[in-house]
């Protein structure tokens, strides 16, 4: 049976295989995946006590967990605030929540937010953290190679990404060395390093020097590369996909926390004024293309939401 949460490369006997395109931490064998590949990225859920409708509207995220069970995707990424508090009684209702995924023995891999750490001391949240995903005990940041086309890195968002930094090292190293067959590399963290600069709401949610820092060395990297960049990130709780420097920054902070309202620039390519946008963003990568769709919840505060609309539709073009 595939252990709960997370696929591990254990053996080339695993029941899984081992990729070996890759230096990855964590690997999926090419024959272990559905064609067309898809997998989903979103956060923000904010997993807590049903009854607190303020700080996370349970029905809504319920309700996305569903759906994206129902998409049977190859792996879910989590941009970040999977619990509200990062306490030990969150993740027992995240547990509870995420039955669907177990179900369908799905893959997640989460990045860490800052309300892992909100409610606890450092210590404490982050052995809440690898009590709830035991293969990522010791890691704040890794990778995942999703056969060899696609590379995923989670950070961590909350630790340094200046230049020099060990999170930033780590990272110059993973992408100093893509396999040439990677054609996509998916960075999942929780702060934006690209989004609408707001200047009258939520100003303290724009994008900071550490994850500005970040975007600077992504460009550099992905300038010449074979594979195209996407980052998704959340922190700020609705949608948002901005391109810059050949990069996709997309914020997807709709998994059910509190929905902020903001001011679009022009540069964003999502324009809809419809909120809130409770929602996940679904991958399906082909040869020559990997396609993006927000999947919006149109009616998230009905007390049984079940209505879904493709709210926006992207288009990456990719080197056979």
């Amino acid at each position: 049976m595939r252990r709960l949460l997370f696929t591990i490369c254990l053996s080339v006997a695993s029941l899984w295989g081992c990729a070996t395109a890759t230096a990855a931490t964590f690997n999926v064998a090419e024959s272990g995946l559905a064609q067309p590949l898809v997998f989903v990225a979103y956060g923000d859920m904010r997993f807590t006590d049903p009854s607190n409708t303020s700080a996370s509207n349970p029905r809504a995220r319920q309700a996305l967990v569903v759906k994206i069970a129902a998409e049977r995707p190859a792996a879910i990424f989590i941009n970040g605030d999977i619990t509200y508090h990062g306490i030990a009684a969150d993740y027992d209702v995240f547990r509870q929540e995420s039955e669907p995924w177990r179900a369908q023995q799905l893959r997640v891999y989460p990045a860490l937010g800052n309300h892992e750490f909100s409610g606890c001391l450092e210590s404490s949240c982050l052995e809440h953290w690898w009590s709830a995903f035991p293969e990522l005990r010791g890691k704040r940041w890794y990778s995942v190679a999703l056969g060899s086309r696609v590379l995923v890195l989670a950070l961590d968002s909350d630790t340094s990404l200046l230049p020099g930094s060990e999170q930033d090292l780590w990272l110059e190293k993973e992408l100093g060395s893509l396999a040439s067959t990677v054609r996509v590399v998916l960075i999942v963290l929780h702060h934006p390093p690209v989004a609408d600069v707001q200047t009258q709401k939520l100003v303290d949610h724009n994008p900071r020097p550490n994850e500005e820092a970040l975007a600077v060395t992504l460009a550099r990297i992905a300038h010449g590369s074979a594979a195209r960049f996407v980052v998704s990130a959340g922190h700020i709780h609705n949608y948002e996909r901005l391109e810059r420097n050949g990069i996709e920054y997309l914020v997807s902070g709709g998994g059910g926390a509190h929905p902020y309202d903001i001011d679009r620039t022009p540069a964003d390519s999502y324009q809809s004024t419809d909120f809130p946008n409770y929602h996940y963003v679904r991958f399906e990568l082909s040869p020559g293309q990997l396609v993006g769709q927000m999947i919006r919840l149109e009616d998230g505060d009905a007390a049984a939401p079940a209505h879904w609309e493709v709210k926006d539709h992207f288009e990456i073009s990719l080197t056979p």
